[in-house]
């Protein structure tokens, strides 16, 4: 089968590798379509703090059932779209229900080869019927998750104020789940085609281009009393600290980013305001659900969401171009 491998930082090869072999417990999957995310992107650039190359990118996926356990949920032809996120199930964190901050976790695309291939073995725990979506939906209820967990995490109220730093794809579904539960949201980023879409699309409240004078303007926007929930979802540590500054007293931050970096912020403000500070990480199968419904209900902008499209084989070529903002990307999908 063809197999996209990112041997290195910047070194994108399409190899012909063995078909995987089906064990007990999974499924094989026929790839269909793949979203291309941030964390691809950092991979490909070298930035991607858990990862050994050479590796087989892709977790955002959807495809076609192959071949299932005898007597298990799914036959071939079923459409399925997958939870990436392999926990063990029995460590401390699992056995709370926090399958996605698992001791043992590991993510395809990650931590092992992911999608950007024909096939894949998955085991039949994180497979998930994707019947009645389409294979574009059904590879985007992954990175919507991811904020509709963060939302869900910081337990956003309606009438509050949220604030979302970083209008990539993590960022809109932050500020689109936010807004679903009546909050009143406000977005900000450098980039004026993506708070345009935040505005168009996902209807916020208002959105900022981010300058010298954010700060300011923020705290005129809101009376001086800033915002009830704040999100980092730019994946830069400076922007991360400077979000401290931007949670109201007794607010919540809640930090979707993860980065290769030490995150410092005033031990005194922190306390003044009594901050709740949170990590965001990935999301469970009750996100993955809310997620689901949201795009059944027709309350998940999908096809807006899909900007760019490629085929398998042009991904070496095309990826660098996407990277760059000139793109205009906001979620790019594979088609295999």
């Amino acid at each position: 089968m063809r197999s996209l491998v990112c041997r290195e930082p910047g070194a994108l090869a399409l190899e012909e590798r063995p078909k995987p072999v089906r064990q007990g417990d999974e499924v094989l999957i026929r790839i269909r379509r793949v979203g291309i995310c941030g964390t691809d992107m950092h991979i490909f650039r070298g930035r991607q703090p858990y990862l050994s190359y050479p590796r087989v990118m892709g977790h955002e996926f959807a495809g076609e059932v192959e071949e299932a356990p005898a007597g298990g949920r799914f036959q071939p032809g079923d459409r399925v779209a997958v939870m990436p996120y392999f926990s063990c199930g029995d460590c401390v964190a699992c056995r709370t229900g926090k399958t996605n901050c698992c001791v043992d976790l590991e993510v395809l695309g990650v931590h092992r080869d992911g999608a950007l291939a024909d096939y894949v073995c998955v085991p039949e725990r994180f497979v998930m019927s994707a019947a009645g979506l389409t294979l574009d939906q059904a590879a985007m209820i992954e990175f919507l998750a991811i904020g509709a967990h963060a939302v869900r995490r910081t337990a956003v109220k309606a009438g509050e104020k949220v604030l979302v730093v970083g209008a990539g794809p993590i960022g809109l579904g932050a500020a689109l789940f936010a807004r679903l539960r009546g909050a009143r949201v406000w977005v900000i980023d450098s980039r004026e085609d993506r708070l345009a879409f935040a505005a168009r699309i996902i209807g916020v409240e208002q959105v900022v281009v981010l300058s010298p004078q954010t700060a300011g303007q923020l705290s005129d926007q809101t009376g001086g009393e800033l915002f009830d929930v704040v999100f980092d979802a730019t994946g830069n540590p400076a922007a991360m600290q400077t979000g401290f500054g931007y949670v109201a007293h007794g607010g919540r931050y809640g930090l979707i980013s993860v980065v290769s970096a030490d995150i410092t912020f005033s031990d005194p403000e922190f306390h003044k305001r009594e901050i709740t500070l949170l990590a965001c990480r990935n999301a469970t199968q009750e996100d993955f659900d809310t997620v689901v419904e949201a795009i059944r209900g027709g309350q998940a902008p999908t096809e807006a969401f899909a900007s760019h499209r490629a085929l398998l084989a042009d991904l070496p070529t095309i990826l660098p171009a996407w990277i760059e903002p000139e793109s205009h990307v906001i979620k790019a999908l594979i088609e295999v």
